[in-house]
């Protein structure tokens, strides 16, 4: 009599045994599997190779492109400073009444509150109400 608990009649056993056969058939020759394997490893190992020729290629450019840079923004920046610098007779204090006009302007025409503006200059101090004294 067989045994019902006999793997060899169990569907699942049955699908693991043609599994495996699959897996025997398609595994490469012995000579041919390790040639492609040792030339995919050739192949990998020169990729990473040329990168890092290429990396240390475009670092090297660019440290040897920092001197050119450094100049070109040294160049800018006296450029910008000369822009800014005032006149020798130039006043600060007529340079800001013109900033300050020019900002004034741009707010308020744009609302049609155009006024005069003065910019007064000097000293000043705050006094006391002759209410708060008392």
């Amino acid at each position: 009599m067989t045994d019902p608990h006999d793997p060899r009649r169990n569907p699942a056993w049955h699908a693991a045994q043609q599994w495996r056969e699959r897996a025997r058939q398609t595994r490469p020759s012995g000579g041919l599997g390790g040639l492609k394997m040792l030339l995919t490893w050739l192949l990998f190992g020169i990729m990473l190779i040329i990168g890092t020729v290429l990396g240390l290629f475009f670092l090297l450019l660019g440290w040897a492109m920092l001197p050119i840079v450094r100049y070109r923004m040294k160049k800018r920046l006296e450029r910008l400073r000369a822009e800014q610098a005032e006149d020798v007779g130039g006043s600060v204090h007529y340079r800001e009444a013109r900033y300050r006009e020019a900002r004034y302007r741009e707010t308020y025409s744009s609302r049609g509150d155009e006024r005069d503006q003065q910019v007064l200059e000097g000293d000043y101090e705050v006094k006391a109400d002759d209410e708060a004294k008392k």
